[in-house]
């Protein structure tokens, strides 16, 4: 008898927008197990095996070709890594390959970080990093910026990831309402992304699949024109998802189309996976592992002796950046209450 499998049907798209000159989003599709990346049919319809499967949107930014050479040396650094590391790695545990993806994207920070550094036409590039790996019914999210992830099930969307942005924090802290913040005109200032600063801090977070759940990546370029309920009518509406890939573009860009618009839906199928019931609604819920791994091989790129100290780093993810970040918004409501006076 053959074992309980899941299946996922996935497709992705991006599009310049309505008035940018170049696209600076990239995205990738990758089943890990057999080591194939590409939107060929096999592909887009496989059964998820030992090792996995990965989805990524990455938002470029930066001057000239900065932005989109940053996003795609990162959607290709993260791949590159897990084909290589994850694959072959003993441990084929949820815990090992979380370390993984949360290892690839560190690793690639710090090589964009680097290569930027010795480049200075492309000083200060950088991307958001929003990366799904599924291994058997359990979706491992790690998120670097603000492009997102949205998780439908039975017709409605749960954003799995948290914006790393300025906006995010205010509302986080009650000092703005969700309506104000979709209406702000710094809704586009973000506090991390991969490449400007030598060590990042990775969130983490997992759910547990269910029978046709829906798996949504996008950048912001979608979610500034379309909110999530919209996201959600949607997918529900359109099955396949390449359909609904380019009706969610076609929304956006009628709606303006300020920015570059990038897709990546995921559908999951399969006897391995429960029905969803009443007691299994999706939420936001922080992966926290027990064990960093050891830094990987870096030699592509570069870096400081300084950089690879594991310890430096853990520190300056858990204390320093927090502080930057809480400095920052006090800084902002100070000028809010002044402004006011």
């Amino acid at each position: 008898m053959p074992h309980p499998s899941v299946q996922v049907n996935v497709f992705g798209k991006t599009d310049l927008g309505q008035t940018r000159d170049h696209n600076e989003d990239t995205f990738i599709v990758a089943d890990l197990t057999r080591d194939k990346a590409s939107l060929l049919p096999d592909v887009r319809h496989h059964d998820i095996g030992d090792r996995g499967s990965l989805f990524m949107v990455a938002d470029g930014m930066g001057g000239a070709a900065a932005g989109e050479l940053a996003s795609a040396m990162a959607a290709d650094l993260v791949h590159s890594h897990l084909a290589s590391a994850w694959i072959d790695d003993a441990d084929n545990s949820l815990e090992q390959f979380a370390l993984r993806l949360k290892e690839a994207l560190d690793i690639a920070n710090r090589r964009i970080h680097s290569y930027a550094g010795q480049r200075p036409e492309v000083k200060g590039m950088g991307t958001t990093a929003t990366a799904a790996g599924v291994l058997g019914t359990n979706l491992i999210m790690a998120q670097v910026g603000d492009s997102r992830a949205y998780l439908i099930r039975n017709g409605e969307a749960v954003q799995l990831t948290r914006d790393q942005s300025l906006i995010q924090r205010l509302v986080e802290a009650g000092e703005m309402t969700e309506e104000q913040a979709e209406r702000s005109e710094r809704r586009n200032i973000i506090l991390q992304a991969l490449g400007p600063e030598p060590n990042v801090v990775v969130e983490l977070t997992v759910q547990e699949l269910r029978l046709n759940d829906a798996l949504v990546l996008c950048s912001d370029g979608l979610t500034g024109n379309v909110r999530g309920e919209e996201i959600a009518k949607v997918v529900t509406a359109y099955p396949d998802p390449a359909e609904a890939c380019s009706e969610l573009i076609a929304m956006a860009n009628d709606r303006g189309g300020p920015d570059n618009i990038t897709v990546a839906i995921a559908r999951f199928t399969g006897d391995a996976l429960e029905a969803p019931g009443r007691d299994s609604e999706p939420s936001y819920m922080v992966y926290e592992l027990e064990e960093e791994l050891a830094d990987a091989d870096t030699d592509d790129y570069p870096i400081s002796e300084d950089d690879q100290d594991p310890a430096a780093i853990r520190d300056f993810q858990r204390f320093i950046i927090p502080a930057m970040i809480a400095g920052l918004i006090l800084a902002v409501i100070a000028f809010y209450f002044a402004s006011r006076t």
